[in-house]
């Protein structure tokens, strides 16, 4: 799509956007920060979804282009002049008709690859409710450093008035301070018992035997608010900054006055998205972390804690296959080094990397005294996966994670026990990806 045309369809697309906005006033719950957007908006989807008409991010709309199409309720039409003029066209008619069926609440995602990118998006949508979950070094080569990204997040939080919430990560020092730039009203979560809702006691959850990985059943914590502490479990989670999102979602139960318990027990329907920390089956008997939609220092050291936390047989081995990440700018050899070192501080067994980038994985671990003989690079995902159906035994852990330039998900496929299922539960499987 050329230049020209892009801002014309982005004009098009904000001038609908505002109309629709201004015709439904819908409350809009926006989430943004450097990791856990998708999964939060998921898990926020889950707590209201049933008590309110609500419409969530279609696919990974969170631009400028995608969150007018989401205030639309419509597709992407590519280059198709015929199915953008359907766009327009079912735009107009929710501003010419009214339709009783439009959202109540929308939950929408801001990325931000740019500066810039936040304020375009809450110039003209009004929030009710601001998320941040975290702010981390990814895009850097745009940013500079990870102050200009925390500035950059900080504009949705500036946006709300004073009837809005602005729902911040507690335990992010460059988030918690956001609440000095809002008018409106703050809730904090984490882990640390000085914000206004925290968890406790995380922990692995296991049917019977701890060291069987085929008895998992996910996350399971305690929650602290208002003077209350109750059980949480999440059961198709694994992954303890997933805990995160979970506490995001109940914050804002706790806004639209959900009574604890129910948002407890819809949080049992969450399961976070297509290759973020999903529970796959292996050959072999083997499991599969498969986080492959992107990948930074920050949520691969994550990763790989969650991984280094789950005990296993001592017969049973722990892989973790990790690709490039991409768009870090002058922190790129830093934080591939840092990431190794996490893999050997967590007790990884074997350590497989696809790219020249992820070469730094294996010198950051070596450096940290792990065996350079299990360690190994590959040029493909395709490579690697193959070569991890002729290591793995019955009982192995294994975790998958790397940028989406990198394609991560084909080493999944390689080794998951059903491959046939391969649309149903891996990212990037339609035919726009199919390169």
């Amino acid at each position: 799509m050329g230049h020209q045309i892009k801002k014309i369809l982005e004009k098009t697309l904000r001038f609908f956007a505002v109309r629709i906005l201004s015709k439904y006033r819908p409350e809009v719950i926006a989430i943004t920060g450097s990791v856990g957007k998708t999964s939060t908006k998921e898990a926020i989807y889950a707590v209201l979804a049933g008590r309110k008409n609500v419409r969530q991010n279609l696919k990974n709309y969170n631009n400028e282009i995608g969150t007018p199409l989401t205030i639309i309720g419509a597709e992407a039409a590519g280059k198709n002049l015929l199915k953008w003029l359907l766009v327009f066209s079912k735009a107009a008619r929710l501003i010419i008709f009214r339709d009783k069926r439009y959202p109540q609440i929308l939950i929408l995602e801001m990325g931000s690859d740019h500066p810039g990118d936040i304020k375009y998006l809450t110039d003209f949508v009004p929030i009710k409710v601001g998320v941040i979950t975290r702010v981390a070094p990814v895009h850097l080569e745009f940013f500079g450093s990870i102050e200009q990204i925390a500035k950059e997040k900080s504009i949705l939080i500036q946006s709300l008035k004073k009837d809005g919430t602005a729902i911040l990560n507690g335990d992010d020092r460059l988030v918690s301070v956001m609440a000095k730039k809002s008018k409106a009203k703050t809730l904090t979560f984490g882990l640390l018992a000085h914000n206004n809702l925290y968890a406790k006691e995380i922990a692995v959850s296991h049917e019977f035997d701890y060291k069987d990985i085929s008895t998992i059943q996910g996350i399971s914590f305690k929650l602290v608010y208002d003077g209350k502490t109750l059980p949480v479990l999440l059961p198709k989670v694994l992954g303890e900054h997933l805990v995160y999102t979970a506490l995001a979602a109940i914050a804002v139960g706790i806004v639209y006055d959900i009574n604890l318990h129910d948002i407890i027990e819809s949080l049992k329907n969450f399961e976070p998205p297509k290759g973020r920390m999903r529970l796959i089956g292996g050959v072999k008997n083997t499991l599969i972390i498969d986080d492959t939609y992107n990948s930074s220092p920050l949520s691969a050291r994550k990763a790989l804690y969650q991984l280094g936390q789950i005990n296993l047989n001592h017969s049973h081995k722990k892989f973790a296959v990790l690709g490039d990440m991409l768009e870090l700018g002058s922190y790129t050899e830093q934080g591939h080094h840092e990431v190794g070192e996490a893999a050997k501080e967590y007790g990884i067994d074997f350590l497989i990397t696809v790219g020249e980038r992820a070469r730094d994985i294996v010198r950051g671990a070596v450096d940290e005294g792990m065996n350079p003989d299990h360690c190994f690079n590959f040029k493909t995902s395709l490579e690697a996966g193959k070569f991890l159906q002729d290591r793995i035994s019955e009982g192995d852990l294994i975790l998958i994670k790397g940028s989406q330039g990198v394609r991560m998900e084909r080493a999944v496929k390689e080794i998951m026990a059903e491959p046939q299922r391969a649309e149903e539960l891996l990212v990037r499987q339609d035919k726009g990806w199919d390169r």
